[in-house]
């Protein structure tokens, strides 16, 4: 038990270390393959940085405005993550934006340059996030946070979970290997977890069950869309993922999520 018990706390570290400008331990006789079984902690990772986002828009709401506590919010999960997942999202855009066969996107996406279509790629994704997040009640802006930072990494484990790694090396290349059923069931857990603890509460609350399975659909409805619509489209154009992918569909569904919160406080106001 101590043993099962070390050894995830392990790939723990391992997680936050792969993910985050978190300072972790120094992990002695580190093998590249452990982060393939550390993919059951991402969305678990995404609950802390949504967590840190949530924290920092909590504090600055009293003292400034809430567009400009969510714009702090948006730089300390950012700073969190050393941009890692908007990098990918920049780099992704570039390379299907500019190749016309697999090996001349994946060449494009090695290139550290930024592009014309990665530039605009991430201005439209940070000024959307901006955009939804000011749109809701400010009482819930935490809550998008954490659910939105940890489903979406879920969503790119399950791409993990179902496609195959295209290049001989990269950043994700340690995660090349299929997840295990069991890191599949465990990431599900952490990565729906504040979901539906939010459906659970809106379920009792006076907003009434049918309100929270309005919730839970507009939850989900624009984020599956999004996975299947990415999924599709690297799929089709090279074969599989990339670590730069994973960054994409990150960043994609997440912004997705919050547009199913809008939506759902949207809804509810016109009934």
């Amino acid at each position: 038990m101590l043993s099962f018990l070390s050894k995830q706390w392990r790939s723990f570290l391992l997680a936050v270390g792969f993910f985050t400008r978190i300072p972790v331990p120094h992990l002695p006789d580190f093998q590249e393959q452990e982060l393939n079984h550390a993919a059951r902690y991402f969305p678990l990772v995404g609950i802390i940085v949504g967590l840190t986002g949530a924290t920092v828009f909590v504090l600055t709401l009293r003292v400034f405005q809430s567009d400009i506590a969510v714009l702090l919010s948006m730089a300390a999960t950012i700073y969190l993550t050393g941009a890692f997942h908007e990098d990918g999202l920049a780099d992704s855009a570039d390379g299907l934006g500019g190749g016309w066969d697999s090996e001349r996107i994946l060449t494009i996406m090695q290139d550290s340059r930024l592009g014309t279509y990665g530039a605009i790629a991430l201005f439209l994704m940070l000024f959307g996030k901006f955009q939804l997040l000011n749109a809701l009640p400010a009482q819930f802006v935490a809550y998008a946070l954490i659910i939105a930072n940890a489903a979406s990494r879920l969503c790119a484990v399950y791409v993990m979970a179902t496609s195959n790694y295209v290049k001989a090396s990269g950043k994700a290349k340690p995660l090349a290997s299929k997840v295990q059923v069991q890191d599949i069931l465990t990431a599900t857990v952490f990565g729906l977890s504040p979901m539906v603890l939010l459906f659970c509460y809106f379920s009792t609350a006076e907003v009434g069950a049918g309100n929270a399975v309005t919730f839970f659909l507009c939850m989900l409805l624009p984020a599956c869309v999004v996975w299947f619509w990415w999924r599709q489209k690297i799929q089709r154009w090279i074969g599989g993922y990339t670590g730069d992918c994973l960054g994409a569909m990150q960043q994609l569904t997440e912004l997705a999520f919050y547009l199913g919160f809008v939506a759902y406080f949207g809804l509810i106001s016109k009934f």
